[in-house]
């Protein structure tokens, strides 16, 4: 019998140290129980943790490292925005026409101009989404509805990317959460109040500019490994091989350095 366990992982996103340590599991303890093993002087010297958006990393970090101040890469907002559009797609297709979207559906054929960035659709593009949808009736001016909320949120992050003073983007963020609220759509309020909670982690990253993108990157590695591998009977080996694949740059500098 094959297994593929999920694992945490503790990545070096800022240097050259990759894959750091991995343990079984992704709860609160799991986490805790491996930083545990660490050096106090190192554990006092993390500044900031990049992580995606969950709770159970958030509440962990918070409790190892009460120091740290923890970072949410604006990557893993966008995601959930398109995420909560698709959502939205398919409830409501499956309300009103009582059946999963067909491709002669106006929302099914613009299922993908949804998730492309307003500034990347030409004007003709633009107007062939939101014409059909316009005229369909509930299914599209939902739809329409929440993609507002993205584009809104998307202008919000824009905005603090660039640097602009606080009060701008207050108002911006004032802006999306006040159409979030009056959208009266389930999944857009979840996203508004998803937002609205990790507002601090967000706007970390517009201080520090700091990613986990080394992690998102190590993580991709570690699947393929697992794929190329068919699944893995054994844990320790799948730790093992794991290691050996997202250590060998830091491993390479290290024997570059002794020499």
């Amino acid at each position: 019998l094959t297994r593929d366990r999920w694992h945490t992982g503790f990545v070096d996103a800022h240097g050259r140290g990759g894959l750091l340590g991995q343990v079984e599991g992704r709860t609160v303890a799991d986490v805790l129980a491996w930083l545990a093993t660490t050096p106090l002087t190192w554990r006092k010297n993390i500044r900031h943790v990049a992580i995606n958006m969950s709770a159970t990393y958030r509440a962990a970090v918070r409790t190892g490292l009460p120091h740290a101040t923890l970072v949410v890469d604006h990557f893993h907002v966008v995601q959930l925005a398109n995420k909560m559009l698709s959502l939205v797609r398919r409830r409501t297709t499956a309300e009103i026409r009582g059946r999963r979207g067909r491709a002669t559906d106006p929302e099914w054929k613009a299922r993908r101009r949804l998730l492309r960035n307003r500034e990347d659709l030409t004007d003709e593009q633009f107007a062939t989404m939101w014409n059909p949808l316009l005229d369909e009736g509930k299914i599209g001016q939902t739809l329409l509805t929440a993609w507002i909320a993205k584009e809104s949120l998307r202008t919000l992050l824009a905005l603090a990317r660039t640097g602009a003073d606080r009060h701008r983007i207050g108002q911006a963020r004032y802006k999306f959460l006040t159409w979030c609220a009056d959208a009266d759509i389930p999944e857009v309020r979840t996203l508004a109040a998803t937002v609205d909670r990790w507002w601090n982690e967000i706007a970390a990253f517009i201080d520090t500019r700091h990613s986990n993108a080394k992690s998102e990157g190590i993580n991709r590695v570690i699947k393929l490994v697992a794929r190329a591998a068919f699944g893995f009977r054994n844990a320790a080996n799948q730790r093992l091989r794991t290691r050996c694949v997202t250590t060998r740059r830091a491993r390479g500098h290290l024997r570059t350095a002794q020499l």
